[in-house]
């Protein structure tokens, strides 16, 4: 159980990277396109700095999953270095519990919010609803968990395991 569990959050947190890796691209592409447009052509193409948005918010939400992960996200080393292995353990419940608790908070309000944003329209793209921009926080959230709970059965702390 505890193995196809983790082959699951393998797959969906390297997705969710691969996915902000091509949000980063995107962005970075469309803000090219925007200076050529802008201030060479000297016709602007609005509707790009909302994609941009759209791309960025998109590569948070999606990067996140990546750093719970590999434990970047919640970082207490001192704490940790500190400890003995008994109270590490702990500390790594702690923490997976205060991070599940303030995810499923995003994930709650993230897809109100998204619901909410259906009768919203994009300004500069008026045919794409905001829907999508904010479907980002609750996606990006379910990722998160699995990612968090990933990291409390296989604890991943590379940079602590080199410092020491």
């Amino acid at each position: 159980m505890k193995d196809k569990f983790l082959r699951l959050e393998h797959w969906t947190s390297h997705f969710s990277l691969v996915t902000a890796c091509l949000m980063l691209v995107v962005s970075a592409s469309l803000g090219m396109l925007q200076i050529i447009t802008r201030f060479v052509l000297e016709t602007p193409a609005e509707w790009s700095e909302v994609l941009i948005r759209f791309s960025l918010i998109w590569m948070v939400f999606m990067g996140i999953p990546m750093a719970f992960r590999q434990g970047a996200m919640v970082s207490v080393d001192v704490l940790y270095r500190w400890s003995p292995p008994q109270i590490r353990r702990i500390l790594d419940w702690v923490v997976c519990l205060a991070a599940l608790a303030l995810i499923l908070v995003i994930i709650w309000w993230g897809w109100d919010y998204t619901l909410r944003g259906r009768v919203q329209s994009m300004a500069g793209l008026e045919s794409i609803s905001m829907f999508w921009a904010y479907l980002a926080m609750p996606v990006g959230g379910v990722f998160s968990v699995l990612s968090i709970i990933g990291n409390l059965l296989d604890p991943q702390r590379l940079e602590l395991e080199t410092a020491q």
